[in-house]
């Protein structure tokens, strides 16, 4: 691997100096410190090492629904006047390149590729105009979901959404002096080399200011706590056939490819269910 450039994001190269990337390193102060450290004089990372998630010991893992109009259509839902809030298990956390293993019994794992916001600074009823100040970073963030568990047993989706190995984060975090404007990612998925999803923020419902902005009002958001933000169309439960639904959903064997502009790209392989995952 050849010495990457300066810069603030968090590379194979910093994490020998910060092994482990718990909240306090998110503030503004700790992350200039970082960003001064000479990456190219670090030793390289020799063989395949493996990508954990950006973000150690995640506190909470709050997801945005529906946050792109036409994924609401193709999900059969209408348009949330106000953000759709739920929580992602911490437990479901793994790196970018983890395997991703399907629940006991699941036959509707599904994928959704989703721009991830990490929070720097401790937020509380901040208004939209600065809440972009409160943010860390940004992140690559696949919201594997099962829609089984998720829309048909019970009005909560949180059961669909937390499953072990659901929350594939990184395979870095860029930060905001680099990510100047999050409205405008281009975002994709593929599934056994076939493009599924392709996006860009700008077609948001709710940016990711307004997001911040809108959580702060109803939980204190604490450095170190990760949002994802919605997907773009292209998920497995709206696929159609001639105009009729005909879903496909996630089996053993399959290879999800994901990635966002500017912030890295993820694979992930689908097991089987393992009981010591």
């Amino acid at each position: 691997m050849a010495a990457m450039p300066e810069s603030s994001t968090i590379t194979p190269h910093t994490v020998n100096t910060y092994p482990a990337l718990r909240p306090s390193p998110f503030s503004p102060a700790a992350l200039a410190k970082i960003s001064k450290v000479k990456t190219d004089k670090l030793p390289l990372v020799k063989g395949k090492p493996r990508f954990g998630s950006p973000v150690a010991n995640v506190g909470k893992f709050i997801a945005i629904g529906l946050n792109y109009t036409d994924h609401a259509e193709e999900s059969g839902m209408p348009i949330p006047a106000e953000p759709v809030v739920f929580m992602k298990a911490n437990s479901c956390v793994v790196g970018a390149n983890d395997d991703i293993m399907l629940p006991k019994g699941s036959v509707k794992t599904d994928w959704e590729v989703e721009l991830g916001i990490v929070i720097g600074s401790k937020a509380r009823y901040v208004s939209q105009k600065e809440a972009l100040n409160f943010v860390a970073g940004y992140c690559t963030i696949n919201d594997v979901s099962e829609r089984e568990y998720q829309l048909e047993r019970g009005p909560q989706w949180d059961k669909g959404k937390g499953c072990d190995t659901f929350g594939p984060i990184g395979p870095w975090l860029v930060t905001t002096d680099e990510i100047t404007n999050p409205q405008k990612l281009g975002m994709w998925l593929d599934v056994n080399g076939q493009r599924f999803q392709t996006g860009n923020t700008k077609t948001m419902i709710f940016s990711c200011a307004k997001i911040v902005s809108y959580l702060s009002q109803f939980m204190t958001l604490m450095p170190g706590d990760v949002i994802t933000t919605g997907t773009p169309p292209g998920v497995g439960l709206g696929i159609k056939k001639d105009g009729q639904p005909a879903p496909v959903y996630l089996k053993k064997g399959d290879v999800m490819r994901l990635g966002i502009e500017g912030l890295g790209e993820q694979t992930q392989k689908v097991v089987a269910f393992k009981r010591k995952a």
